[in-house]
Parts: C-alpha cells; sequence; structure tokens
C-alpha cells in the first residue's frame, strides 16, 4: 500500500536524494526512520554502525510510493520524462499567433481551461486567418484539412511530430481544442482521418503533470471534469470523433474518461465504451508503460462503487449488465473514496439509504448482507425513517454510540446527498453539525463542514436549517483555509453568501 502521493512533475533525483536520506537516517536510529523500514521491508533490519544498504532504501521509498520496486520505480519515470507533460503551460501567453492559438483553443485540464479562454483563440484567428497555413499543430486545432492535407504532403512525417505550444502532437491539438462549438463535423473528422491515415497513433496521451493516469486522445474526445461542463465540455463531435479512434485501435479502457465522466449521470460514453471492449481485455499499451494502474475489470469495479453511493440507478444496471461484479466485496484499494472496507455494493446502496438500488441488486442476486445495527440505523436516518431508528435505538441502546465513533464527519455527507431531514435527525441523535468530513465520498476525511457545501453548492434552505442546528460560520475548511462565506463568494452563490454575510465574523474572503 501506498503510503506517500506522487508529486508533480518527479524526477528520479529528488527519488535518489529521500533514499539517500532514508539511509543517514536509519544509521542514526531514528525512529521514524526504523518505522519506515519494518512497514516497507519486513525482515530488514540495520547492520550495526553500517545502518541499510543504499538499495534497501530504495526499495522502501519506491514501496512508499506504491511500486513493488526500485527499478519500477525508475521506469516509471522513464514513463513520465517520455510522455510527461506540465499543465502549468496552459498559463503560460506566447508571442507566435500559431502558437498563442492552439494554448488558447486546447483544454488543459488545469483551472485555464474555459470559455474566455476559447473566445480569446477565436478572436485571434480572426485577426490571423492564415496562422494554421505553417503549423501543423494550429491548423489541427482550427480543424482544417487542406491546411493539414498540404503540410502532411509536403511532410508526411509531421502527423508524428511534436510541436506548439504544449509540446503535442497534431492529432491531440484537434481533439482537445473546445475554440468552436459550431465548427463544421465534417472539418474535423477529415483532420483526423488525414493524421491518423499519415500514422498518428490513436493511442496517444500524456501523463499531465507527471501523474500516473495518462490522458489520452479518448480523453479528450470525451471530456468533463472536476471543473464541470461548461469549462470542461465534451468535443462538440465525440460520438463520431470517438468511434473514428476506436475504430483505429484506441483502447477503450480509458481510465481517465471514467473518472472525468463520472460526475454526471449521463451514459452515452460507457454505451460506446462498451461496444469496443470497455472492461476486457490486458488494458493496452498504457498499461504496459504503467503496470500500477488499475485493471479494465477493477477500474470498473470502482467505477460501480461510485454509481452505488452516488445514486446514479442507471449506471448500476449498464454495469452488472455488462458483467460487472456486484457480489463481491471491495477487498482492493481504489482511490481514497473506495477503500478496501470489505463492504458489498448493496450493503453500500443500503447504508446510504437507497433502497431502488439495493433492491435491484438483491433481484440479480447479490447475498443480502447480514445484520448489522449500526448500519441498518444510518440507512434508516438517510431514508429520513424516524420510527425505524427509534426502533433499532431501543433493540440496540450502543448503536447511535458505535455510529458517531465510526462515522464522525456522516453529517457533511447528509448534507450532500440527503434530504434536510436527514440532517435534522444525524444532529438530534448527537452528530456533530460542525463536524469535518468530505462531501464527495461516504469515507471519513478531514475536509469541509456541512455549512461549507450548502453554501458552495447554493443551497438556501439546507444553510438555514444548519444555522438554526447550531452550525458555526466561522469554521474555516482544511484545504482551503476558508469560511462556508468564502465558499459561497468563490463559487459565485449570492443567495448563500446573503445569508452568511450577517452572521460570519471575519467577512473578508479567504482562500477558498
Amino acid at each position: 500500500m501506498p503510503t506517500l502521493g506522487m508529486p508533480n512533475r518527479p524526477h528520479i533525483d529528488s527519488f535518489r536524494r529521500q533514499a539517500r536520506a532514508l539511509q543517514r537516517a536509519v544509521r542514526t536510529g531514528d525512529p521514524d526512520a526504523l518505522a519506515r523500514l519494518a512497514r516497507h521491508h519486513r525482515g530488514a533490519a540495520p547492520d550495526g554502525d553500517n545502518g541499510i544498504q543504499l538499495s534497501v532504501a530504495q526499495l522502501v521509498v519506491a514501496r512508499e510510493y506504491g511500486f513493488p520496486s526500485w527499478p519500477a520505480l525508475t521506469r516509471y519515470l522513464d514513463t513520465v520524462a517520455e510522455h510527461g507533460w506540465d499543465t502549468g503551460l496552459g498559463a503560460a501567453a506566447v508571442d507566435d499567433p500559431a502558437r498563442e492559438f492552439c494554448r488558447l483553443a486546447c483544454l488543459t485540464y488545469s483551472r485555464e481551461d474555459g470559455p474566455e479562454r476559447w473566445a480569446g483563440a477565436r478572436e485571434l484567428l480572426a485577426r490571423h486567418p492564415d496562422l494554421t497555413r505553417g503549423s501543423i499543430w494550429a491548423a489541427a486545432a482550427a480543424a482544417r484539412p487542406d491546411d493539414v492535407g498540404r503540410l502532411l504532403a509536403e511532410r508526411p512525417r509531421r502527423a508524428v511530430e511534436r510541436g506548439g505550444p504544449f509540446r503535442w502532437r497534431p492529432l491531440f491539438y484537434l481533439v482537445y481544442s473546445r475554440f468552436d462549438p459550431a465548427i463544421p463535423g465534417e472539418a474535423v473528422l477529415a483532420t483526423a482521418r488525414l493524421l491518423l491515415d499519415a500514422g498518428a497513433d490513436p493511442h496517444e496521451g500524456y501523463l499531465f503533470d507527471g501523474l500516473p493516469s495518462p490522458f489520452t486522445l479518448l480523453t479528450g474526445v470525451f471530456g468533463h471534469g472536476e471543473l464541470g461542463t461548461r469549462r470542461q465540455p465534451s468535443h462538440p463531435y465525440w460520438r463520431e470523433l470517438g468511434r473514428l479512434l476506436l475504430d483505429a485501435g484506441a483502447d477503450p479502457n480509458d481510465a481517465q474518461t471514467l473518472y472525468n465522466r463520472m460526475f454526471s449521470p449521463d451514459d452515452s460514453h460507457l454505451e460506446l465504451l462498451f461496444e469496443y471492449g470497455l472492461g476486457a481485455g490486458d488494458g493496452g499499451p498504457w498499461k504496459a508503460r504503467i503496470p500500477g494502474l488499475a485493471t479494465p475489470a477493477r477500474a470498473l469495479r470502482v467505477l460501480l462503487r461510485w454509481a452505488v453511493v452516488h445514486r446514479q440507478p442507471a449506471r448500476v444496471r449498464l454495469l452488472v449488465e455488462h458483467g460487472v461484479d456486484f457480489r463481491s466485496p471491495f477487498e482492493e484499494d481504489g482511490p481514497a473514496w473506495s477503500p478496501a472496507d470489505g463492504r458489498t455494493p448493496v450493503e453500500l446502496a443500503e447504508v446510504n439509504g437507497d433502497t431502488e438500488i439495493a433492491d435491484y441488486l438483491l433481484a440479480r442476486g447479490a447475498e443480502p448482507p447480514g445484520s448489522d445495527p449500526v448500519r441498518e440505523l444510518i440507512a434508516a436516518a438517510f431514508r429520513a425513517d424516524r420510527s425505524t431508528v427509534d426502533r433499532i435505538r431501543a433493540a440496540h441502546p450502543g448503536a447511535v454510540e458505535r455510529a458517531r465513533r465510526d462515522r464522525p464527519g456522516l453529517v457533511v455527507w447528509a448534507a450532500a446527498q440527503a434530504p434536510i431531514t436527514t440532517v435534522a435527525l444525524l444532529v438530534e441523535l448527537g452528530f456533530d453539525v460542525n463536524a469535518y468530513g468530505r462531501a464527495d465520498a461516504p469515507v471519513e476525511g478531514d475536509w469541509e463542514t456541512a455549512l461549507h457545501h450548502s453554501a458552495g453548492s447554493g443551497n438556501v434552505e439546507l444553510t438555514r436549517r444548519l444555522l438554526d442546528l447550531g452550525a458555526d460560520p466561522d469554521l474555516r475548511d482544511r484545504r482551503f483555509d476558508a469560511t462556508p462565506l468564502d465558499w459561497a463568494r468563490h463559487l459565485h452563490q449570492p443567495s448563500t453568501a446573503a445569508i452568511l454575510e450577517p452572521v460570519t465574523a471575519h467577512k473578508a474572503a479567504g482562500g477558498g
């Protein structure tokens, strides 16, 4: 199990320094260093005054980052050196009109993305209509097949040459371009076919900031992500372009696409990917380059967990109908919101109060969960079923105390997923209305309070109710050091900001 997160833009020299520092610390008997050695290399022990060999320290460092060996870590860093890309380039303006057009036109999966950039690209192209004539990267981003065809005729290898402001290949600029939603589909597909016919790789991708999940051509086609569909939309012709790439051999098991699209209940991307074998195979060339990537089957299990706990019944049905394992407990760690906690999908549905998904899974053959008063109490609370809550409390007097101990941040998750009556019922049961938790997943995490969530989501009724229940408007979240009012302002929620302004002691915007 990794205990450290991979840094952005990792370099081998940093890991070498970490290994040497660990070697020195073990030699001096540092307790933390000895604990790291015991955790990641059982059986290894310092050899008197000599400490440990550098190779042992390197192995411990590699395992701390989730790699089985130092060579596996170095192979990954070689992959980063070849395929890594720095999202900071998206914020760096350039003088050359063709390069600047590419920079403004394309998704960069950074905070720079959004309609304002794309409007700038349109204006630049209008001022310099010939900027695509000498740059195949700009011609691809603008989907101008005549210019692309002429440039390829002059030198066919241009189809596989890196260039432009991001050092991407031309096809990548085409599929990540968003500057003009009204661009003709015929021009987009004609440009893509020219590049593929000239040797462009349908598997092309980059490791954004050196992180291990590749952003591929398919990732760019399907779009979406943490900034929402306004700032990170799908390509206007995602279906046709996606099918073209899949027909050309792109592997449908695109983990970053699954992540970027999981926030929306729309399953059209999954339906297309299942046509081409999503969930089957060995994971393609990227799995070969980065062995630590999830297998196709495991990636879909992680997606199933998200769909269950985020009340996406149509997605649950689609995944089950395509053979995703819905009976086994989750015993392999995925992301932080998908822990190996041993719960089955039907248990997760029940504890989330989602009888529709639970009943569906049971009807498909999932094993009914055994009796658990704590799970049943939380499930009843999420259904706002007070009579069942009272019955469980009478039969199991310690259930509420155990629930509070096991799920101290439950009010935050309830604020994001359940009716206001559930939030009020949990507070009545003694759950702390000011507890820190996570609103994005039903796992414990010291992130924000329920009031932060309601303020940032613009939920006026919930914000007022939380204040009535004793929520403290002056608490700061643990990630951005911001008050709920800061969240409302930063996320452009004037209705909740108006409620919080009179009751917040420190009204200056924080770091939210």
